[in-house]
């Protein structure tokens, strides 16, 4: 063969033998797998939020803005709401896990109240995520339509309520950071 050619049909470039060879190797996806991502989902968009609210606001409550024929009287501070979701994950999938609730988490859904600065908060609020990692990682096929704990739910509402809950008070965070002038982080 002439100096400068080569036979196309005998080369492979790496750069296209390599996603051939991870397709082949990924499994297909399990319950786990798919409430795992699930629950990443609502963790990143959660703690980005938690995140973007500055430490000196994060006591924030709409009620002090007093706003006419509005009545915000009473509801949850922004630090509360955070709170509120991490304890909800504790409640939610600790019996997946089969773990014990944490000191001081109390009944009222409120989380701790011992927990008052923003990265005291946020640890809580990631210890709670992880959790719900571990809960996840417990479904299987066979497991995922028996009750959990002492309550009626299946395994598997238990584990998708837990991030229907956490996106629900996502939104009502999101209206606390536009409130005080800071764009969601998923808005920008």
């Amino acid at each position: 063969m002439p100096a400068g050619r080569f036979r196309l049909a005998s080369y492979t470039p790496a750069a296209t033998a390599i996603p051939v060879q991870q397709a082949q190797q990924q499994s297909a996806p399990t319950i786990a797998s798919v409430v795992d991502r699930d629950i990443s989902a609502a963790e990143n968009q959660i703690i980005d939020v938690a995140e973007a609210m500055p430490p000196e606001k994060f006591n924030f409550s709409p009620e002090i803005l007093n706003i006419p024929g509005s009545d915000y009287k009473g509801v949850r501070s922004f630090a509360v709401e955070v709170k509120h979701v991490a304890a909800s994950n504790w409640f939610i999938w600790s019996p997946l896990a089969g773990e014990k609730l944490p000191e001081g988490l109390g009944k009222d859904g409120n989380g701790p109240e011992n927990l008052k600065t923003k990265s005291e908060i946020l640890r809580f609020l990631k210890d709670s995520f992880a959790l719900g990692h571990r809960a996840a990682a417990t479904l299987t096929v066979e497991n995922m339509l028996q009750p959990a704990g002492n309550g009626k739910s299946t395994r598997l509402r238990l584990a998708e309520f837990g991030v229907a809950h956490a996106y629900n008070h996502y939104g009502q965070m999101v209206e606390y950071l536009r409130m005080n002038g800071i764009i969601p982080p998923a808005s920008r």
